[in-house]
């Protein structure tokens, strides 16, 4: 019997999970109907274990039924988040290859019918009719509430990372192990996604990310309710943890900046006692940040580093945080190795180099064995691209992305820490720190800012931001400019893509930006 089952019969009409702002609620009972038509109506189009689904959605009250449907009849499911454009869109779903895509009316302006139509793709369309596509409701709806499900593997999610050092890769394995490292095991350290029947799980974040997409789908398989936000807003999330009793909640720094910076009078209105779980991953967070949400909330910040090839995860508590400050914490599954910059030499705990994984999961890119090959190195050991030393007592620190690495007169600069300084200063709303060209040394360090209040940019600011970077770190981290920018590239879950903005003052061989 599958989870699902289970839950339906036992408590079928208990939430499963409610949409916010909306209100939209979905019962046991009608999730574990619902994604059993849609599984039979797949595996009557023709799909069988191992094929793969594209769900290019919002945050839709269906998403979920739709990646159950597929878990349940042995599917893959990639996910493809509503805000590409139609080549890029196009992209993820001929390179997963998929056999069917689930889109809405907010997608299909960015759906291109006609290629999908060409490659043989079945359209379904959840929430309306549209040319030549299925329309949902009446494709599921033409199965028996009892129609029976085959015994196949579990299916899982097949995601592609963000792209934000270039094309998105497409992350795969096999069904047998895919969903291995999904499990909780009964350490103390795993106590902070240990999901059960009363827990209440907020999700902040766009479905279509990997951290979405795995913990809704581990707190529904446990039974917990989950509150999932159609948006992101600061205020909102924290009504929505007084009104529903949230106990577990997934943030991204960006958010807990937002947070900080609500009124002292819209802060202190929630009631937040029933939180007791506050996990945070994606990107790094400033020390400053974290401490201020740790004095606000109390030692219950969790906090991981992972990535979506699961290669390896380390955690740590508040606790340890405050032991270990700007720490990611020890391994749960692998072991850390910090290697040279060509993967050969394994070097001692304080000195930085690139971070790799041994004994964790096993993944493929996507039809390309050299970015496969690329990730590991010659003992099979697998990395995320970043890099991070060990302290004596064998906890991680992150230092920055390997591909971020700026490089000046010889001298090797990672600009995180000049970004984490900056993006603490009253008047910035966003910051990116870039190498850009220098005739003399190669590279020099720039700062992109944007400001909460544009009005205010001039050299004048530009000159305060500068300072104030070298009146706390070296003045070689430092940026030596810095521009005004209106906004800035960011992934819904708060990766900012350097690359767009590096783009901007690095000239292509053919006089466009690289």
């Amino acid at each position: 019997m599958s989870p699902l089952e289970a839950h339906a019969r036992e408590m079928p009409e208990r939430i499963a999970y409610r949409m916010i702002p909306s209100g939209k609620t979905v019962t046991w009972r009608e999730l574990e109907l619902r994604s059993r038509k849609c599984a039979a109506a797949l595996l009557e189009a023709g799909l069988q274990p191992g094929d793969v689904i594209a769900v290019f959605l919002e945050n839709h009250p269906c998403y979920f039924e739709l990646l159950w449907a597929a878990h349940r009849i042995g599917l893959y499911y990639t996910t493809i988040s509503r805000h590409l454009k139609r080549e890029e869109a196009g992209y993820l779903i001929e390179n997963s290859d998929a056999r069917a895509l689930f889109y809405s009316e907010c997608t299909r302006g960015e759906t291109d019918a006609r290629g999908l139509d060409a490659r043989g793709v079945l359209r379904i369309c959840v929430d309306g009719a549209d040319a030549g596509a299925v329309e949902y409701e009446a494709w599921a709806g033409r199965h028996a509430d009892d129609v029976r499900l085959p015994q196949t593997p579990e299916g899982t999610d097949f995601l592609y990372s963000s792209g934000t050092t270039g094309l998105p890769k497409g992350i795969k394995r096999p069904l047998s192990v895919a969903n291995r490292y999904f499990r909780v095991g009964d350490a103390p350290s795993s106590a902070w996604k240990a999901f059960d029947r009363n827990t209440v799980y907020l999700s902040t974040a766009p479905f279509y990310h990997a951290a979405p997409v795995r913990w809704n789908m581990a707190a529904l398989r446990a039974g917990g309710t989950c509150v999932m936000m159609e948006k992101f807003d600061p205020a909102g999330a924290l009504a929505a943890i007084a009104a529903h009793g949230v106990t577990h909640s997934q943030w991204v720094p960006t958010m807990f900046i937002r947070l900080l910076r609500l009124p002292e009078a819209e802060r202190a209105r929630h009631d937040l006692s029933s939180l007791r779980y506050a996990v945070h991953a994606a990107a790094p967070c400033p020390a400053e940040v974290k401490e201020a949400m740790i004095g606000w909330w109390g030692p219950i910040l969790y906090e991981y580093y992972s990535g979506t090839e699961l290669v390896g995860r380390t955690s740590l508590g508040s606790e340890e945080w405050l032991a270990h400050r700007g720490s990611v914490g020890r391994p749960e599954f692998g072991q850390v190795h910090i290697m040279s910059e060509d993967g050969l030499r394994e070097l001692p705990p304080g000195q930085p180099g690139v971070i790799y994984f041994s004994g964790g999961g096993t993944f493929e890119y996507h039809k390309d064995p050299e970015k496969t090959r690329g990730a590991h190195n010659a003992r099979g050991w697998a990395t995320y691209g970043d890099i991070g030393h060990l302290d004596a007592d064998g906890y991680l620190y992150l230092t920055d992305r390997l591909s971020n690495m700026i490089v000046s007169g010889g001298v090797n600069i990672y600009p995180q820490e000049a970004e984490n300084l900056l993006c603490l200063h009253p008047a910035v709303a966003d910051v990116a720190v870039v190498g850009v060209p220098n005739d003399e040394f190669g590279e020099e360090v720039k700062a992109v800012v944007q400001l909460r209040d544009p009005a205010s940019a001039g050299p004048d600011l530009a000159q305060q931001l500068i300072a104030y970077c070298r009146e706390r770190i070296s003045p070689i981290k430092c940026p030596k400019s810095v521009d005004f920018s209106t906004d800035m590239p960011r992934t819904e879950t708060g990766k900012l893509l350097k690359r767009l903005v590096k783009q901007r003052y690095w000239p292509s061989p053919k006089g466009g930006a690289r």
